[in-house]
Formats: C-alpha cells, structure tokens, sequence
C-alpha cells in the first residue's frame, strides 16, 4: 500500500491511538529544559522511551517543523504500523 504524509495533529493522534501506540521521547534526547528530545510512538512499554503528553509531542513536532510519513495498512489488507517522522521540504 502507499505512504502518505501529513503535518495534521488529529490525523497523526488517530492514527497512533488505533495502533495503540503513545506519544514518546528517547530518554536522554532532550535538551536543557525542554520536554521532548527525539520522537517515537511507543507501541510496548521500551525502556528507552519515556511516554509524553500530546501537548508536548506536538510542541515538539513542530519546533523541529516534521511531517509524519505512514502506511494505513499493509499490502495483506492488515494494519500497518510504519511510519517516520521526516523534515518538511
């Protein structure tokens, strides 16, 4: 199936909370006082990742002007879980 790619919150939010994922940061990424280093869903309790609210992930995503890159499903027809987080052009 095709990627898209979408700076929409709402649309980025739906689809990580169908997935059952949350909003996260690498442990150790942030810088100074900052609430979010890197960004990740965390889809199983990581021990690298430390869950963040969706005020400071998308704080975050924007600071850092990223767009979401994501399959909705699978070439099986199953539901996809790819995506990234890339730099807008």
């Amino acid at each position: 199936m095709a990627s898209k790619t979408t700076t929409d919150h709402e649309t980025i939010r739906h689809w990580a909370e169908k997935r059952g994922a949350v909003p996260a940061t690498v442990e150790g990424t942030e810088k100074d006082s900052e609430e979010a280093g890197i960004l990740r869903f965390e889809f199983r309790k990581d021990g690298n990742l430390e869950p963040i609210d969706w005020d400071a992930f998308f704080d975050k995503f924007e600071e850092s002007e990223l767009a979401f890159l994501y399959q909705d499903k699978t070439a099986g027809g199953r539901l996809s879980r790819f995506h990234k987080f890339v730099r807008r052009h």
